[in-house]
């Protein structure tokens, strides 16, 4: 199944004093083509909150940098689902620099489902796993 694309153009306060875009700013990135896809998909953070009393800190990130992206730069971010289980969702980034057509970087980010009540891990609701599986396939196959 294709990944989930966004595009984002890289702005001033993106970047550094060289105008190359920070390092950890691509974690920022890799956070916006994740909230673009659940707003695809009809779920915002809130509604998780709500709904599920739960929310989804973050566990781990990973990012390699590939090549500098700059002010004003296009980037492509593509978001795919790497692995799913009973409480957490691993999701791999790819940004593809569209102005200087080269690899940017690429990461993921690990998330665990967590009660907001009692901050220990929960169960990821069923329907929004299937809601991530239906869009962007079942890493498992």
């Amino acid at each position: 199944m294709p990944p989930f694309k966004t595009a984002e153009r890289v702005s001033w306060v993106d970047t550094d004093a060289a105008s190359v875009m920070h390092f950890s700013n691509y974690f920022r990135f890799f956070e916006r083509a994740e909230e673009a896809l659940y707003r695809s998909l009809g779920i915002d953070f809130e509604l998780v909150r709500r709904r599920y009393k739960i929310w989804l800190p973050r566990v781990e990130a990973f990012c390699r940098y590939e090549s500098p992206s700059r002010f004003n730069d296009v980037v492509e971010v593509a978001l795919t689902l790497e692995e799913m289980d009973r409480r957490t969702i691993r999701y791999g980034f790819t940004v593809a620099n569209t102005t200087t057509q080269r690899l940017a970087a690429q990461g993921y980010v690990k998330i665990i489902a967590a009660d907001i009540t009692t901050r220990r891990a929960a169960t990821l609701p069923d329907d929004l796993a299937k809601r991530i599986r239906d869009a962007l396939g079942d890493p498992r196959e």
